[in-house]
């Protein structure tokens, strides 16, 4: 039987080999040109981006390389020389939005496979074939599309690949299709340079032109002024009947400028739900216990299994972002003896180890600290903070660039968590 491809974002390299160690069978990034995401395509130079294509085809898995934006006249001969470049790194697979890129990636890369873009916003049969017969041997669909339009279009070309998202930001426009920053920033969504203008508060005013006046609308207490901000869209519940509908061929994970515990935790997140649907021991619980941890803007699951007129708690009106249930307190490095801290750690502190799938953790207990297993987790406790190079802290804050010496060998880029509160000051703006 042919599982489902899990798909992550890699907004950088290193978050490119966390989600394959996570638990990702391919990733999709980019180069800071013609890639929809600028902030996140610029941290992957050419050079990076082919040694990420060689360790994940080292590894039989797959990147696909994003070239989705939306070309002006005056860049189409840097568009042709972008293509070319980008197809001797040999990726699987190039990600286009439009109908002119598609068919110019299909002249002077005919190897290439052609994945298009949600941005191309396809909803329906006929937009699939029209797309299919041009090149696409992939489409990724509109995120407001329905699980029985997946079923439909995959009726008709069953050749073609679906591809869905299941998880990450939701658009307060139609799949992307939004023009507010460029009104009040000059940045572009459709460019890659989206400023997030919906997840801004608003104070709402009404005027009399005939007069001039201009009331300040007082809001209802809860309700609050956010009142473009989408929910994060969370699937991880409906994987079984996404997956029992047979039509889809990848799951995807949004956010390539999201942080690496965020690419670790919902490709490992994503991978369990998987590998538990083919096994027959489908846990609800286990995956959100992990995806609960991350912050987020609240989750929905959205438009797939349901219609858009059906849902009405997709908004967060009250906050723009709000805590996960755990706060990250260190990574593990390359090498696996040390970590390097990301929030306030103390002697003693207990610390939920999160570390990639398939690898195991020691239990030990020595001078350095203990590692142990609770109701199916595993901890670590410190029992002394001992640098590097032998210097033993009292206590250790992020920012400080000193490796922490761990009791045992970690795999690498495993996560140490707390469980967060709100004084760790990313609590819910109100």
């Amino acid at each position: 039987m042919k599982k489902v491809e899990l798909l992550s974002p890699a907004g950088t390299l290193e978050k490119l080999k966390i989600a394959f160690d996570f638990g990702a069978d391919a990733v999709y990034a980019g180069v800071s040109h013609f890639s929809l995401r600028i902030r996140s395509g610029k941290e992957f130079s050419m050079e990076e981006f082919g040694e990420g294509v060689e360790y994940a085809h080292e590894r039989g898995k797959k990147v696909y390389a994003t070239i989705n934006g939306f070309p002006f006249n005056s860049q189409l001969n840097l568009l042709k020389k972008h293509i070319l470049a980008m197809a001797e790194l040999k990726p699987d697979a190039f990600i286009v939005a439009t109908p002119g890129v598609l068919k110019l990636c299909h002249d002077l890369a005919p190897h290439m496979p052609l994945h298009l873009s949600t941005q191309a916003n396809v909803m329906n049969v006929l937009d699939a074939q029209i797309y299919h017969e041009m090149g696409a041997t992939r489409i990724i669909t509109a995120r407001e599309i329905s699980l029985k339009d997946l079923v439909a279009i995959k009726k008709e070309l069953p050749d073609l690949e679906l591809e869905v998202f299941v998880h990450g930001s939701m658009c307060f426009a139609y799949s992307g299709r939004c023009l507010i920053s460029t009104l009040q920033s000059g940045r572009v969504p459709n460019r890659g340079s989206c400023a997030n203008d919906c997840r801004f508060e608003y104070e709402m005013y009404a005027a009399n032109p005939e007069t001039g006046t201009l009331f300040r609308l007082e809001e209802e207490a809860g309700v609050g002024t956010y009142i473009m901000n989408a929910k994060d869209l969370n699937l991880a519940s409906h994987m079984k009947e996404i997956l029992d509908s047979g039509v889809v061929d990848s799951v995807k994970i949004e956010g390539r400028t999201k942080t690496a515990y965020y690419a670790a935790t919902t490709a490992k997140a994503y991978r369990m739900a998987i590998d538990d649907y083919y096994d027959d021991k489908f846990e609800d619980e286990k995956y959100q216990y992990e995806l609960q941890s991350l912050q987020n803007r609240g989750y929905t699951d959205a438009y797939l299994v349901s219609r858009p007129f059906e849902k009405h708690d997709t908004q967060s009106l009250d906050f723009t972002m709000q805590l996960g249930t755990h706060q990250v307190s260190g990574v593990v490095g390359e090498d696996g003896k040390y970590f390097l801290c990301k929030y306030k750690t103390l002697p003693n502190d207990e610390l939920e180890v999160v570390y990639p799938l398939g690898s195991k953790v020691e239990i030990v207990d020595n001078e350095i600290g203990s590692t142990y297993e609770r109701d199916g987790r595993f901890y670590l406790k410190l029992k002394q903070l001992l640098t590097q190079k032998g210097k033993v802290l009292e206590s250790v804050h992020s920012g400080n660039t000193n490796p922490i010496t761990l009791p045992t060998h970690m795999p690498a880029y495993t996560f140490l968590r707390v469980p967060a509160n709100e004084d760790m000051g990313t609590a819910p703006k109100k």
